[in-house]
């Protein structure tokens, strides 16, 4: 009796697993299914990339060749294609050489619009705050205050590479701008805070002196520095291929 009890367990028991066989063997395939189609499909994005950066490697390199035998018309070929062909890190980098060369045009106009276009095309902030930086400057030219404050607010945050630069800038904006109590300020922050360049800590402390003593005349020449470009930023540090070349920095604003 006990045999048979088993017996008709077993089937039973067969049976249900038969049942759940039926039921979940074409779910658990369909997503093996699109597992495996996730994974070509990022084997097969990240072959483009790859590609896309050697394509843009190339372009850039030979933009670079072309602005040391002074060839800009080729340069600016060359760096087009790059914007074209590249990712992020070469698209940015490409198009603020196009925007050094419209500055060296004498196009301005141009040539912040391209910055703009530069930092926006990768969240490396070692390549769009340089970008940012460099468009700020050139906006104080012409630009309202609104604007060049709206510009170099986000780049003083802390942490940004380019904080102090930024912090000088805004000062010198607020000085133009007749906003020389906010201008000091902001100089006292350089003054005082950490990760300030010496250079940049000792133009805060002429400037600081200056509006004390009410002799900012001759203080445009004392910060004419300030106008820098950042340092050069290195393909390495920004994440791009080891072959790419940094930017060309564009002419300071005056």
């Amino acid at each position: 009796m006990t045999d048979i009890f088993e017996q008709v367990e077993e089937e039973l028991r067969s049976d249900r697993y038969k049942r759940l066989a039926r039921t979940w063997l074409p779910v658990v395939g369909g997503i093996l299914v699109l597992a495996l189609i996730a994974a070509l499909g990022w084997w097969g994005w990240q072959s483009y990339e790859s590609s896309r950066a050697a394509n843009a490697s190339v372009a850039y390199e030979r933009g670079i060749e072309a602005l040391q035998t002074n060839d800009l018309a080729a340069a600016e070929s060359a760096f087009a294609e790059a914007e074209r062909e590249g990712n992020g890190a070469y698209k940015s980098m490409a198009l603020a050489q196009r925007a050094g060369l419209a500055l060296a045009a004498n196009r301005v106009d141009e040539a912040i619009e391209l910055l703009d276009k530069s930092a926006k095309a990768i969240g490396d902030p070692l390549l769009s705050d340089a970008s940012a930086y460099k468009a700020a400057l050139l906006v104080m030219d012409t630009g309202t205050y609104e604007d060049v404050e709206g510009r170099l607010t986000p780049l003083t945050r802390e942490g940004r590479p380019f904080r102090a630069q930024a912090l000088e800038a805004l000062a010198m904006a607020q000085l133009q701008h007749g906003k020389s109590t906010e201008a000091r300020a902001t100089f006292v922050q350089l003054q005082l805070g950490q990760d300030v360049p010496d250079t940049v800590r000792q133009r805060a402390q002429a400037a600081i002196a200056m509006i004390d003593s009410g002799t900012l005349g001759s203080l445009p020449g004392i910060l004419e520095a300030q106008s820098a470009p950042p340092a050069v930023v290195s393909p390495e540090q920004a994440g791009a291929a080891p072959q790419a070349q940094a930017p060309a920095q564009p002419a300071p604003a005056e």
